[in-house]
């Protein structure tokens, strides 16, 4: 069945992300791109020309902002328009406070991709320098031009949600550095056990085997009970022949550089003298 249209799937998602946009950035309202930074933030009151109203930088935190955004409505207030959106990159954290600003005093807030500000960058004068008011005119011209998008105000159960997504994954990444040093350990130490098992690490058997006191170097596994939970990561021990502590720290743990002789003093067996 054709479409009588003459409209695809793409172009009506586009006309409805547009739609949205210029619900956000109206010919009525004013723009102000501000370039934010740790401690000194850059400020640009602009038309939809990109045609500079008022400029300021001030010396202050992102959660500092409010009086900005004041006097950056005033200004466009003072020069015929109704409000101000305000148009800013997401760097950091910065924007989302930004945005708690904007939203308390009703406030619209677009963001704008660095990837896209930087070749609008090269596009301005085909320089690459970089300067914070220059930034702000660039940030408020993309946004006029729509090229922005307007970020996704969380609640309290997904802004919940992700952070347990970013914990997941940062305790993943843990355990697979644990697992990757634990593998090249014992390809030195004990390498026929990284073969016992087709799937080493993750069978409850092979964890409870390398348990045992292998014949020329002791070899144990410090909390296996632990690590058997989920979420919990690896923790391996190595010493000498004959050591006298199993877990002893890492700096004096033996290098089993030569089979049946201790490579530190500290690791001597217990009843032989100390070299």
């Amino acid at each position: 069945m054709s479409d009588l249209s003459g409209l695809s799937q793409g172009d009506r998602s586009r006309n409805a992300r547009l739609a949205r946009l210029r619900q956000l950035l109206p010919p009525g309202n004013a723009i102000v791109g501000i370039d934010l930074a740790d401690s000194k933030e850059a400020a640009v009151v602009t038309d939809h020309d990109s045609r500079v109203l008022a400029r300021r930088r001030v010396g202050a935190r992102a959660r500092e902002l409010g009086g900005l955004l004041d006097w950056a409505a005033g200004r466009a207030a003072a020069a015929g328009f109704a409000s101000v959106t305000v148009a800013c990159e997401p760097a950091g954290h910065r924007w989302r406070v930004l945005d708690q600003l904007a939203a308390e005093r009703g406030l619209a807030l677009v963001c704008v991709q660095p990837l896209l500000a930087c070749r609008a960058r090269e596009g301005e004068d085909l320089t690459f320098d970089k300067s914070d008011p220059k930034d702000a005119v660039i940030i408020a011209r993309l946004a006029a031009g729509l090229h922005c998008y307007g970020p996704e105000r969380a609640d309290a159960v997904w802004a919940r949600l992700r952070h347990l997504g970013a914990r997941r994954s940062q305790l993943t990444t843990d355990a697979t550095a644990e697992v990757n040093q634990i593998r090249d350990l014992l390809e030195c130490a004990w390498p026929a056990v990284l073969s016992a098992s087709g799937a080493p690490f993750r069978s409850a058997s092979w964890r409870a085997a390398v348990a045992v006191v292998p014949a020329g170097a002791r070899v144990t596994w410090a909390g296996s009970a632990a690590w058997a939970k989920p979420g919990s990561p690896p923790r391996f021990a190595v010493s000498c022949p004959g050591g006298r502590d199993p877990a002893m720290p890492a700096d004096r743990a033996c290098r089993l550089r030569r089979p049946g002789r201790s490579c530190r003093r500290d690791c001597a067996p217990a009843g032989r003298p100390r070299a």
